[in-house]
């Protein structure tokens, strides 16, 4: 057997080679984030932006995965920005959802409350649709649980009317 071992097409390879590992090949961690991006309503209360997904024809919360080199701070903004067309001032840590996605990965979202500071920007391709609904009924137009229980979260302890979401 030549110093390659087995398998390496040297003369005396028996083609027997045994593979290192027989385990199944674990799919990595997808690490995403997003924004919960709120403002004052004319009613008095709040809205909250949700984007609709025509690939998944779902409505959800604006998110992306982490780009190498990116913290999830900076994907957040940006993929808030990307998806809605605004831009927004980062605020407090929300919280953070694991599902596993549609190819089958496991998935962390952290997710931030944001304030819109300027928009109108063109929606990407991957949204077709933004829509700023009551925060209280919110909930109840997102697709997926996991969406729907962290905006109730916020619903439930919104700032006042008038003051910054992050102070």
């Amino acid at each position: 057997m030549s110093p390659g071992g087995a398998g390496d097409g040297n003369a005396g390879d028996t083609g027997n080679a045994v593979p290192e590992s027989t385990a199944p090949a674990v799919a990595s961690m997808v690490r995403a984030a997003g924004g919960i991006v709120i403002r004052a309503s004319a009613s008095g209360g709040w809205d909250v932006a949700i984007v609709h997904r025509p690939l998944q024809q779902d409505w959800s919360l604006p998110k992306g995965k982490v780009d190498p080199g990116e913290s999830a701070q900076e994907c957040a903004l940006r993929e808030v920005l990307e998806e809605t067309g605004w831009k927004c001032s980062l605020g407090r840590f929300v919280g953070e959802v694991e599902y596993i996605d549609r190819k089958g990965r496991p998935k962390i979202v952290e997710y931030w409350l944001m304030q819109p500071i300027e928009g109108g920007y063109p929606l990407d391709g991957e949204v077709d649709d933004l829509a700023w609904v009551p925060l209280a009924e919110a909930p109840a137009r997102l697709t997926y649980e996991h969406d729907a229980t962290l905006v109730a979260s916020v619903a439930g302890a919104p700032a006042e009317r008038g003051r910054r979401l992050h102070d």
